[in-house]
Order: structure tokens, then C-alpha cells, then sequence
């Protein structure tokens, strides 16, 4: 007789027990091509998070998060506060991006490239496979007594995740303050670098407990993300979905028996061995539908492969498809709505690109010095200026000087020093006074366009207002 299906999920989440208290969740080791897959994927990743801040581009940080300085690094180029048009429009790609890519794909994200599913999957639980044993072992090791066994691999285990956790919180602190600071930290030592040690302690205790504690309760409760499927899938996206009308077939699921009928007592191919259950790390049953804690991990695609091997029965019972595929057993087109998707995306990154090629490396801003008027000079107007020039690379600039463009005839003298100097990542500030013959002015505000040479080499044009007479207007 067919099982009778279980409707409790519709009200709980398996990571929470009758009492409201935390039911922890002892995943079967996976196995199997998708999670070879997964290994490959993951271990480069890991190894692009530990190696990107301390690989350097032209002197550039390859990325750098410094929200302290105001100073960013993506892939080597390094942005400003006055690059802060060029933030936005990057973090709007990126809405986009996981928009586009969770209504094609679900949360495969989340499986496959988020670092919290990476470094819990692929190296801590894989620690505790090791020290632990595997899901049964790991169940009677936490109800077994304080004896030396328990307390043994308990120190070993919790030693290497406090060690593993330490080291992502030196690299993620590189991200912060850049690896150069770290560097420093780790040379001079805690006592000469206080504040960041202990912001190092900080991250180090977080990672340690989201690592060895919260886990997969970072996915269900505290990222937004998993929410985002509410309003951004559709029957359309391809996600890791159970096919219930050949699983459930006419008269449900039934456990498999050897020699027995099943198509014509109108079982389907689900042996409802739970096995899929059991390796999922989020402790869902994928047979129940789409869900917020499912991460597309495809374990359960694994496991339940394996089993049908097992018993003779065609794989893909598990699988990456859509709603509509299984339901109507057609295949999942480009939809409208991905299509519009692309094509924002496409116009945004143009658009990302475009002003990424605009860009100098040198940006100068000239401001009329606020409550001063113009002075009469001969035939000459004056006007004093205040200026700053921010270098936004890791060069030094020995010979910044300024020229007038337009109007092209007119002086500009810089109060103090004739030369400017501009250190790398630094910036310089001063005075200048600019005048313009009194016939070449238009009106009593004229737009005037001050170019900025590294040399004989042109690097910046910016633009400022110029006041003369109100009788000019006459």
C-alpha cells in the first residue's frame, strides 16, 4: 500500500523540533558526479577568495573592500569616493545579475558558488567526516557521554575549525584593510597593531560560529536571499526539483520489493527510502516541492541516482527542471521575462564599460573660492580658485600642471609652488588665480574648461564657472 504523504513541512522547517528548539541536522556524506563537480568548483573558488587580496596589478590590491578609507579595488582597478557613480552602477549589475540568474536557475547560487556554502561543505564538514565518521556515527557521537573518546575528537575537531577560522579571518580582513596591513600586522605583531588584532579576534569568533554552530540556519534564517524565490520563480526557472507524476505515479510512493509489480499496482519509481532527505544539508525533503531552504546543492540528485541504480530504475528522478518541464514534459524555453532581464543587463554592463574607458587616473576639481569677487587687472579679469587633484594610482605624479582651454587665451597662476607633486593614492590641494582678457567674456558667468598634463601629457579636463562684470550683459 502506498505511504501516505507527510504535510508537516508546510508548517515547520526541519532544522526546528516539536519544542521550538534547534534539531540538528546530521547530513549523509555525499557523493557522486554532481558533487565531484561541486569539489572542482568549489576548491578553485576557495583558492580565488584566499588568493585575491594579496595578488596586486600594477600596484593595485586585485580586491579590496575599504569601507574605513573610502577605497575600493575590483580586479585591480582601484575607485574613489568620486568613483562613486561607477560603485552604483556595478552594484546594480549585480541585483540584476542574481535577479536574471535566480529566475533561470533558482538558488543554485547558493549551492555552488556562495562562500558560506563552500567553506561549511568542502572543508568543514569534511573535517568532521573525518574526525566524526559519517551521519549515524555523528548522531551517537552527540547523545554519547563525556568519555575520552568524545572529548578527544570534540578538542581535535573544535582546534582545526578555531585554526580554519583564524585564517579566513586574516583573509577577510585583508579585504577590509588591504593584505599590506595585515602583512604588517602579522611582522610587527598584536602589541604594536591593537585595533586591528582585535578586529581580528572579532572575525575570527564570528567565522567560528557560523562554521561550527549556526550553519545552515545562515541560509534558512539570516540570508534574504533564500526569500527572493518567493517573488522571482516561476514555473518556468530550472531548479533542483523531484519529478512527482513519474515518482508518485497512479497510487503514490511505495518502498521497493524485489520481484514485485509496480507499474501495474500503479506505484511510482519513489522507493521512499528517504535518502535524500538524509543527505540534504539543510534537512528538507526536495519530494515536497520547491522550497526557501532548499540551495540546489544537488546532493539529493546524487543519492537519489545511486538508489535507483540500485533497484534498476531509469536516473533523473531528481533533476535540474522546471515546474512546467515535469508537469507538461516539454522542455524549458528562454522566457520573455529572462529575455528582459538579459537585456537590461547587457545595456547596464555596456554602459559599466563604457564609462571604465572615461575614466582617468588623475581627477581634478576646481571651485571659485565661495563669498571672493572677480578683481580688475588691466584688461584682464581675475578670479581665485581653490583646487584638488586625487591620484587613483599606485604611481607617483612629479609634474602636474594646468593650462587653459578654453578660453584659449588667459593665465592661470598657482599660488606657492609652479609644479605640482601627487603621491600615489594621495592627493594635492591649493590656490590658483586664473584670468581671461575682459572682451573675451561673454557674460558675468562664463563656463571655462582648465585642462591638467602629467608633463607634456594630457590626463584631465574639468570645467568651472568664471565671473566678470554684470555690464557685460548689457
Amino acid at each position: 500500500m502506498a505511504t501516505m504523504r507527510d504535510e508537516s513541512f508546510r508548517d515547520t522547517i526541519g532544522t526546528i523540533d516539536k519544542d521550538g528548539k534547534r534539531a540538528w541536522i546530521f547530513p549523509k556524506k555525499p557523493s557522486g558526479p554532481f558533487y565531484e563537480k561541486r569539489k572542482i568548483v568549489s576548491y578553485l573558488l576557495i583558492a580565488f577568495l584566499l588568493a585575491a587580496p594579496f595578488i596586486k596589478i600594477n600596484g593595485n590590491q586585485f580586491l579590496l573592500f575599504n569601507v574605513i578609507d573610502r577605497k575600493f579595488n575590483i580586479f585591480g582597478f582601484p575607485f574613489w569616493p568620486q568613483d562613486f557613480y561607477l560603485i552604483v552602477i556595478s552594484i546594480i549589475i549585480g541585483v540584476v545579475f542574481i535577479t536574471l540568474f535566480t529566475v533561470s536557475f533558482g538558488r543554485i547560487f547558493c549551492g555552488w558558488i556562495c562562500p558560506q556554502t563552500i567553506f561549511l561543505e568542502m572543508v568543514f564538514r569534511r573535517i568532521e567526516y573525518w574526525i566524526d565518521g559519517d551521519r549515524g556515527a555523528q548522531a551517537r557521537l552527540r547523545k554519547q557521554p563525556w568519555n575520552s573518546e568524545k572529548i578527544r575528537k570534540r578538542v581535535l575537531k573544535w582546534f582545526i575549525f578555531f585554526i580554519i577560522s583564524f585564517i579566513i579571518a586574516n583573509v577577510f580582513l585583508a579585504y577590509i584593510i588591504g593584505s599590506d596591513e595585515v602583512s604588517k600586522l602579522i611582522k610587527e605583531g598584536p602589541a604594536n597593531n591593537l585595533g586591528n588584532f582585535i578586529g581580528l579576534l572579532i572575525f575570527t569568533g564570528v567565522f567560528y560560529f557560523v562554521f561550527a554552530w549556526f550553519r545552515e540556519q545562515v541560509c534558512i534564517i539570516a540570508c534574504p536571499y533564500g526569500r527572493l524565490q518567493g517573488v522571482l520563480l516561476d514555473d518556468k526557472s530550472i531548479v533542483v526539483a523531484y519529478d512527482y507524476i513519474r515518482g508518485d505515479g497512479l497510487t503514490g510512493r511505495a518502498k521497493f520489493k524485489k520481484n514485485e509489480d509496480r507499474e501495474a499496482l500503479g506505484y511510482g519509481d519513489c522507493i521512499d527510502c528517504k535518502q535524500c532527505v538524509n543527505v540534504c544539508p539543510t534537512g528538507i525533503d526536495i519530494r515536497n516541492g520547491t522550497q526557501l531552504e532548499c540551495v540546489n546543492c544537488t546532493a539529493c540528485i546524487d543519492e537519489c541516482d545511486h538508489m535507483m541504480e540500485k533497484v534498476g530504475l531509469p536516473k533523473g528522478l531528481i533533476r535540474y527542471a522546471s515546474e512546467s518541464e515535469i508537469a507538461e514534459n516539454k522542455k524549458t524555453k528562454f522566457t520573455a521575462r529572462q529575455k528582459g532581464y538579459t537585456a537590461v543587463l547587457a545595456i547596464l554592463i555596456g554602459i559599466l564599460v563604457g564609462l571604465l574607458f572615461l575614466r582617468t587616473d588623475i581627477e581634478a576639481t576646481i571651485l571659485r573660492v565661495a563669498g571672493q569677487s572677480f578683481i580688475h587687472e588691466g584688461d584682464n579679469i581675475s578670479n581665485v580658485y581653490t583646487f584638488k587633484v586625487v591620484n587613483k594610482t599606485m604611481r607617483d605624479f612629479d609634474d602636474i600642471t594646468f593650462k587653459l582651454k578654453s578660453p584659449e587665451v588667459g593665465e592661470i597662476d598657482l599660488v606657492g609652488e609652479k609644479v605640482i607633486k601627487v603621491n600615489k593614492e594621495g592627493y594635492a590641494e591649493g590656490t590658483m588665480f586664473v584670468k581671461i582678457p575682459q572682451v573675451l567674456l561673454d557674460s558675468h558667468r562664463t563656463k571655462i574648461y582648465i585642462e591638467v598634463y602629467d608633463g607634456d601629457k594630457l590626463i584631465h579636463t574639468t570645467s568651472t564657472n568664471f565671473l566678470g562684470p554684470r555690464t557685460l550683459d548689457i
